[in-house]
């Protein structure tokens, strides 16, 4: 039993962030500024990107991609139930439809084979799939990518948890070469996630397109802040567009800007983590690790166990618990959104709607898993899980 109970997913931040925040703060400048464009150009040069745009959050970025896509009222975009609800409620933002579909019973990721079955039935107007990389691992892209071209669809990917997975080689929200399609990539810098500003979020996209939803990020003004207000601006703008207030300071971006440079580091402790726990986990019969494909790099933002409730004499509700008592921190992702009201009643969905996401949803939990988790905390971890199935088996 460890002594201190291990919280599920805290920062990792050092005093090099700590130390560009303060130089901001002593600075002249502090809103959306210099430091703000330094980490856009690093971000995208990081991942291979054309062009990025910071923002104040991931959801906002998922907003400003629908805006800069034409997305609007009278029209739709597929999305899966496996997902925080922030995805959906753009969608609902935007004047536009939410239609689910369910998910691959390996991956969790949205499938692409329910995709095409939805478009041969809708009646609805599908302008985009949003799919989302679930836990870090990326989608079947080739699939989505030939399905958007057979039927004129944007793609606009939901990468929160995907900093820096790859799918064939290629960093998540880095473009094929070789596909002409409207595509854009939305990254969260939340506390929680890989690469943190804390609150904050960045897309990644083709120049024309990150220059418009750069306009939709700030009011639809032709000029920001900086551009008006520095030696080099002008104070004159117009507004083009009814836009939205969702532009990062300059304060975030310094964090960020660390945070960016220490995340190969970041990540290399992360797979050591997720290799750690495979081994432990993987020839118990109760658990299910999580899959990774071949194709891919997984980001392991999250690693997810799922648990074979029909050895079990415990449900999860009851097996987190049991983590608890034994001071490890825990977490379910997600709550399927045809479950909340909101959606359930709006649209008239039933745990049914969805089988896959529904089933798997019941048996899922999240273990801690970041950089400043040492050896032995892991070991706290394997050894807590193998105490509550050695306990709770049937």
């Amino acid at each position: 039993m460890r002594e201190n109970f291990l919280p599920f997913s805290p920062p990792s931040i050092g005093e090099e962030e700590i130390q560009e925040v303060i130089a901001t703060l002593r600075s002249d400048w502090i809103t959306t500024g210099p430091k703000v464009r330094r980490f856009e150009e690093e971000f995208a040069s990081f991942i291979g990107a054309p062009a990025a745009l910071a923002l104040s959050s991931g959801t906002a970025a998922l907003h400003v991609a629908l805006a800069a896509m034409g997305i609007g009222p009278g029209d739709a975009v597929i999305t899966t139930p496996m997902t925080f609800c922030s995805c959906a409620h753009v969608i609902e933002h935007v004047g536009a439809r939410p239609v689910l579909v369910d998910v691959e019973p390996d991956t969790l990721n949205i499938d692409p084979s329910e995709i095409v079955k939805t478009l041969e039935r809708s009646r609805l107007n599908v302008r985009a799939i949003l799919p989302v990389h679930l836990y870090g691992h990326p989608c079947n892209m080739d699939a989505l990518w030939e399905i958007a071209r057979q039927h004129d669809l944007a793609i606009i990917e939901d990468a929160a948890h995907a900093l820096p997975a790859r799918y064939k080689g290629r960093f998540i929200g880095s473009l094929p070469e070789t596909r002409n399609l409207r595509q854009m990539t939305c990254f969260s810098f939340y506390a929680t996630k890989n690469l943190t500003t804390a609150e904050g979020g960045m897309l990644t996209g083709p120049p024309e397109f990150i220059e418009e939803a750069r306009s939709w990020s700030l009011h639809g003004m032709s000029r920001d802040a900086w551009r008006r207000y520095s030696a080099e601006g002008s104070w004159y703008y117009e507004v083009v567009r009814p836009g939205f207030k969702y532009n990062m300071t300059d304060i975030q971006a310094a964090i960020g800007l660390h945070q960016l440079r220490k995340l190969p580091k970041f990540q290399a402790r992360r797979l050591e983590i997720a290799r750690r726990y495979n081994e432990a986990f993987c020839k118990i019969e109760e658990l299910q690790v999580p899959t990774q494909r071949p194709e891919v790099e997984h980001a392991w933002h999250l690693y997810v166990l799922r648990l074979n409730l029909e050895m079990l004499r415990i449900d999860r509700a009851r097996f987190i618990e049991e983590m608890k008592v034994r001071k490890i921190g825990t977490s379910v992702h997600f709550i399927p959104l045809h479950l909340q009201p909101y959606y359930r009643d709006k649209y008239g969905y039933s745990p049914d709607s969805f089988p896959v996401a529904y089933r798997e949803y019941l048996r899922i939990i999240s273990l801690p898993l970041y950089p400043r988790m040492t050896d032995q905390d892991v070991d706290s971890v394997i050894e807590a899980v193998y105490d509550v199935v050695r306990t709770f088996r049937h």
